[in-house]
């Protein structure tokens, strides 16, 4: 296969909204909107339902160290957030259960999310938490209560393929809302278990199907903050947690360089900055100067011109193939490497076991090892895995 290849398309079979027949669901319920509809619409359709809420990070933790805020409000799985989700499951009468996940989830999410930081690398805790837990541990607990399905409030689309034997995760019809970039990490057992109601729908619709219902929250803001890091202040968080888990905080301090070389300044820690910050480099110059590279053996962090962020290539690893079941040649597809990044023509090939080399049409900029890249053909995931430096 020559790298302008791409992937055969799907059977054109649509996926179904819920299952035709009633059975027994358990909802996925953060406490938000999007999920409480989610559960209003399952309900209204004659499913036996169970709601689920995982107890991720106890809220009042850290609050109040230096550097960290009294307030625990605004924040995604707050305490708010699951007298909410408890309070729509008594409005529609269905069982609801808390389901304690903190242990497993300061082990395998919090504690990379700083292993990560510390070593200069930006990762993603909500696509950590989705890919190593969330949906382990629904699928788990709802087997235990009878369930064989799952359903979440994720804005995407999954259906099976016949002609590939394959689950395909593919991004939903409000384009705005498209949460797949934190979802690549699903495994065929998980995607044949799950249901994603609002795959089909725009927001707007969403809300008002909430309100239809009688849901006091049909109105509630989007959370925005990560449930453990207060205000988005990571710097803040990485020494109020180092200091409660009784460790001292290392020094990372080194020197700011520029592309030939010259030191420039001095840095506070690796873990202060990321690849694209231009702000907080205390540097004065003619033009402005932004983060390249951040280098955690020699602690340096190269700086430059915003042209200079601008690159055409990037590595992954930690793959994890979802319409495909692995890549063995080129293939044409559009890679995404933020939330927000808008997908981009690129040939993905094989790299060595379990790395991927992406090269794009057109450069790309501030590529962050830490982030996600996730691969598109059309609107289905192909797979995805995290950016890496090739020096590492």
């Amino acid at each position: 296969m020559s790298a302008a290849n791409t992937i055969a398309p799907a059977s054109g079979i649509p996926p179904p909204l819920v299952p035709q027949a009633p059975q027994t669901i358990a909802v996925a319920m953060s406490g938000g909107v999007d999920s409480s509809a989610v559960a209003a619409l399952l309900r209204a359709q004659g499913h036996t339902l169970v709601g689920l809420t995982l107890q991720l990070w106890n809220q009042r933790r850290l609050a109040g160290h230096e550097g960290m805020p009294e307030s625990v409000q605004g924040r995604c799985c707050s305490i708010d957030d699951v007298y909410d989700a408890r309070r729509v499951a008594e409005h529609l009468d269905i069982p609801y259960y808390l389901v304690n996940q903190e242990a497993r989830f300061e082990a395998e999410v919090v504690k990379p999310f700083v292993s990560e930081y510390l070593a200069g690398r930006t990762p993603i805790p909500c696509t950590l938490c989705n890919n190593h837990l969330k949906f382990d541990a629904l699928l788990l607990t709802a087997r235990q209560i009878g369930a064989e399905l799952i359903a979440t409030g994720h804005y995407a689309r999954n259906h099976f393929d016949p002609i590939r034997n394959r689950w395909i995760l593919s991004r939903p019809a409000d384009h705005s809302k498209d949460q797949t970039y934190f979802l690549f990490g699903l495994t065929q057992d998980q995607l044949a278990h799950t249901l994603f109601p609002l795959g089909e729908m725009q927001k707007p619709v969403v809300r008002q199907m909430a309100a239809d219902a009688g849901l006091a929250l049909a109105q509630k803001p989007d959370s925005q903050e990560i449930c453990f890091i207060p205000g988005g202040d990571y710097s803040a968080f990485l020494a109020a947690y180092l200091e409660d888990q009784g460790e001292a905080q290392p020094d990372l301090s080194g020197d700011l360089v520029s592309t030939s070389g010259e030191i420039l300044g001095r840095h506070t820690g690796i873990h202060t900055v990321t690849v694209g910050q231009r702000k907080g480099l205390g540097l004065t110059s003619p033009n402005p100067l932004y983060v390249l590279n951040i280098h955690p053996d020699s602690h340096a962090v190269t700086v430059g011109s915003d042209a200079d962020l601008m690159s055409r290539e990037l590595h992954a690893n930690r793959l994890n193939w979802i319409s495909i079941p692995d890549l063995a040649e080129p293939i044409r597809v559009r890679a995404k490497i933020r939330h927000r990044h808008e997908p981009a023509w690129a040939t993905l090939s094989p790299a060595g076991p379990d790395l991927a080399h992406v090269l794009f049409d057109e450069p790309q900029r501030a590529v962050t090892p830490g982030q996600a890249a996730i691969f598109f053909h059309e609107d289905e995931v192909v797979g995805g895995g995290w950016i890496v430096n090739p020096n590492d």
